[in-house]
């Protein structure tokens, strides 16, 4: 019998993002075995696209996918989308192609607002997202949070919490024992005010103004990486830049905490899985899945965002008991590699494609 198609829509698959990541993730898994995984892509060319070309891409790309539907005839089409104000309108588009032309739909949120203020809870676009959301046969998310609120929002709608997963490194060794040289901490994001880099920053300097001899490692790029150089100017701050692949595997394995005081809306931050997956523990706010994978005191610890005094306290208590430091790096091992490992996605978008396949 021949598998089932499945039309993934997304981003370029070579693109830097997560929803990239994440579609690399299903091609590759075991998935591909059961179901015949067809890219359709959506989104932006590049920076190197013009706003002409842009407009055009728009317009015709929702008779594109309507004729890939035509043609490739796929059992389900599976939308990878963010719930912000500018990819819920292009999405909208798509998703009516599919559901006109009698397609069942995945709808997949990665991130971004809560459908109730996605419109700051104005009645008539709200009314959109409840609209969208009913057209779809399932609405995979990434947190409880989310699960609750879509949950609250359209309790008639079928949701499922299916959280990201990564690669395991196979070089990670677990330790057993604590270090006792400087604590070497990293911060692996986007470059941008919501991050809370600049919270790093000053968080350092606090740190050495208390005689703690640490270093900083900031691995990424975006809009405030100038503001944040000049903010730096000190030599224990080092800049690398964007990283992948073994490089940023490296990064994770030698370094010991990771600083990230985000208060972006994040859905579930692939750097605080491979920053747990490393032993590397982290040091974060309650945003998003965050509070789903780690637990306070337990894989590492959670602080107020915006508060730079919150975050380098947080570093001393790690430096001051090197034993705590050593039983979360374990502990974030063991929770990494049991709960969000590939082949558990892989598993439950395949209870999700049969049951409505």
């Amino acid at each position: 019998m021949s598998k089932k198609r499945i039309l993934l829509l997304g981003p370029n698959l070579n693109a830097v993002s997560g929803v990239s990541t994440h579609l690399n993730q299903l091609f590759g898994s075991s998935l591909a075995k059961d179901f015949d995984l067809v890219h359709f892509k959506i989104g932006s060319e590049g920076k190197g696209e013009s706003k002409l070309a842009s407009l055009s891409r728009l317009a015709a790309s929702p008779f594109s996918l309507g004729w890939a539907i035509i043609t490739k005839r796929p059992a389900i089409v599976h939308l990878n989308t963010s719930l912000d104000r500018k990819a819920f309108w292009r999405d909208l588009v798509y998703l009516y192609v599919a559901r006109v032309l009698g397609k069942k739909i995945v709808y997949q949120v990665h991130g971004g607002d809560l459908p109730r203020v996605l419109f700051d809870n104005e009645k008539g676009k709200t009314k959109w997202v409840e609209r969208a959301l009913r057209k779809t046969d399932m609405v995979s998310l990434l947190s409880t949070e989310e699960m609750q609120a879509y949950a609250e929002f359209v309790p008639d709608v079928r949701c499922e919490l299916i959280p990201n997963a990564i690669h395991l490194d196979p070089k990670v060794e677990t330790p057993t024992t604590p270090k006792t040289r400087p604590l070497e901490l990293v911060f692996v994001g986007r470059l941008a005010p919501s991050k809370g880099v600049a919270e790093c920053i000053k968080a350092l300097k606090l740190l050495q103004e208390a005689g703690r001899p640490m270093r900083l490692t900031i691995a990424g790029s975006g809009p405030q990486e100038a503001e944040l150089k000049q903010l730096a100017q000190n030599e224990n701050i080092n800049f690398v830049g964007p990283i992948f692949d073994e490089e940023k595997n490296r990064l994770w394995r030698e370094s010991d905490v990771f600083v990230f005081p985000t208060y972006h809306h994040e859905g579930l931050p692939y750097a605080l899985l491979e920053s747990m997956a490393a032993g590397c523990v982290p040091i974060t706010t309650r945003v998003g899945g965050q509070p789903d994978v780690m637990q306070d005191g337990v894989h590492g610890l959670f602080i107020p965002s915006k508060d730079p005094r919150a975050l380098a306290d947080a570093v001393i208590k790690l430096d001051d008991d090197r034993n705590l430091l050593l039983k979360m790096a374990q502990n974030g091992i063991v929770r990494i590699r049991d709960h969000y490992n590939v082949e558990r996605l892989a598993s439950q978008f395949r209870d999700v494609y049969t049951s409505l396949a």
